[in-house]
């Protein structure tokens, strides 16, 4: 299915072909990706657990994001809201509008299932530009405060070394009902 589509960015449903090409531009840029989680992410996708999203830019797979149907585990577990889930723009394709319209398109599928929509952020700094772009599109702070795999961190309690798993839980209402 297409979300969105103009002369040179079109956002559709991943297909198995942009695993590969995902998770070599992610080993070029310094990742170290698993293809097995791309795959798991494409069988939810066919299970309807997920929708995942691709932006090909100019012919060209350049990032992705999933939305999740059910919340898991987190502050928002039960509430019947979708969670936007691994959210990632290619280096080489930022600042080019994609993310934004990579978003718009993942909160329009959101917003097929419920009026608000939710999401985790790490809190290092190589999450500060999606952090910032969440809060620029309405995105607030849940209030819980860290979590640390899927379990809300206590305050002065020794927790982990900073990693991707250890977040902020974050909302965003998209439309009154």
């Amino acid at each position: 299915m297409i979300y969105f589509e103009d002369d040179k960015l079109t956002i559709r449903n991943m297909e198995t072909e942009d695993v590969q090409v995902f998770t070599d531009e992610l080993i070029a840029q310094g990742w170290h990706p698993d293809i097995a989680g791309y795959m798991s992410r494409l069988k939810d996708q066919t299970e309807g657990k997920c929708i995942a999203l691709s932006a090909v830019y100019e012919g060209c797979p350049a990032g992705y994001v999933y939305v999740y149907l059910h919340v898991e585990e987190g502050p928002f577990k039960g509430k019947g809201w979708p969670i936007i889930v691994d959210f990632n723009v290619l280096k080489k394709y930022q600042r080019r509008g994609i993310g934004n319209r990579l978003m718009d398109a993942a909160e329009q599928v959101a917003g097929q299932y419920a009026d608000t929509v939710c999401l985790g952020v790490g809190v290092c700094d190589s999450y500060g530009t999606a952090q910032r772009m969440y809060v620029k599109r309405g995105y607030i702070p849940d209030g819980s405060g860290v979590w640390y795999q899927g379990r809300q961190c206590v305050q002065y309690e020794t927790v982990c070394t900073v990693d991707d798993d250890l977040i902020l839980f974050f909302s965003k209402q998209l439309r009154g009902d």
